[in-house]
C-alpha cells in the first residue's frame, strides 16, 4: 500500500512540474503567432504605401512627359528648338552614344546648326571633337500623320553645309530622330534624342566651318 501511495505521489509531482511547462509552450506559441501576424500586417501596410507612392510617381512622370511633348511639338512648329542627340549612326552602320550637349541640331528662326562631335579625345575642327556647320533654313515643312507623328523637313545651306534635314517626332513624346542628307556626298547621318525648346537647351556650340 505504501508503495502504491508513493507511486501516486511521484506521478502527481511529475504532472505538477509538466503542467506549467505545457502552459508556457502554449503561451509562446500564441506570442509567436501574434508576432507573425503583426509582421504580416506591417508588410501589407508597407506594400500598400509603396503602391500608392509608385502610382503617384507614375502620374507625375506621365504629366511631365505630356508637358515635355506639348512644349517640344510647339517648339518644332515654331522653328525654335534643339534636337539634343544621345546617339548617332553613320552610313557604315556604326552607332555611337554621344554627349547630348555637344551633338545636336538646332533651329532658331531661319538659322540652323548641325553639330556632330562623337569624339571625347580629339578637338576636331570645332574644338569639341567634331564638326559644326551652320546655314540658312529654306523650304521648311511640317506634317502630321493620322497617328500623330510629326515630320519636320528643311534644307540648310551655308559655307560648310548644303543638306536636307528631316526630323521625325513620336506622338505623345519629346523623343525624335533626324536624318541629315548632304547634297554633295552620300555621307548620311542619323541622330536620335530629345526635342527641347531653344531657350531650354544647354548645348555647347563649337567653332563652325
Amino acid at each position: 500500500m505504501k508503495r502504491i501511495l508513493l507511486t501516486i505521489m511521484v506521478v502527481v509531482a511529475g504532472l505538477s512540474t509538466i503542467a506549467p511547462d505545457a502552459s508556457a509552450q502554449t503561451d509562446n506559441r500564441n506570442t509567436g503567432s501574434a508576432k507573425r501576424q503583426m509582421m504580416m500586417d506591417q508588410w501589407h501596410k508597407d506594400m500598400a504605401d509603396f503602391r500608392a507612392r509608385s502610382a503617384e510617381d507614375r502620374q507625375l512622370r506621365e504629366l511631365a512627359d505630356s508637358l515635355s511633348s506639348v512644349q517640344a511639338r510647339a517648339a518644332l512648329r515654331n522653328q525654335d528648338f534643339v534636337l539634343e542627340a544621345d546617339n548617332i549612326q553613320f552610313r557604315n552602320g556604326n552607332t555611337v552614344f554621344v554627349n547630348s550637349s555637344t551633338n545636336f541640331i538646332s533651329v532658331k528662326g531661319n538659322r540652323a546648326v548641325v553639330q556632330i562631335s562623337p569624339s571625347n579625345f580629339t578637338s576636331g575642327p570645332n574644338g569639341l571633337g567634331g564638326v559644326t556647320v551652320d546655314g540658312y533654313v529654306t523650304e521648311q515643312q511640317v506634317k502630321t500623320d493620322s497617328k500623330g507623328r510629326i515630320t519636320f523637313s528643311m534644307n540648310v545651306t551655308g559655307i560648310g553645309i548644303n543638306a536636307q534635314v528631316e526630323i521625325y517626332m513620336y506622338p505623345d513624346s519629346s523623343q525624335a530622330y533626324a536624318t541629315v542628307y548632304p547634297n554633295f556626298n552620300s555621307n548620311t547621318v542619323w541622330l536620335q534624342g530629345t526635342i527641347v525648346p531653344y531657350e531650354n537647351s544647354s548645348v555647347i556650340e563649337g567653332s563652325s566651318l
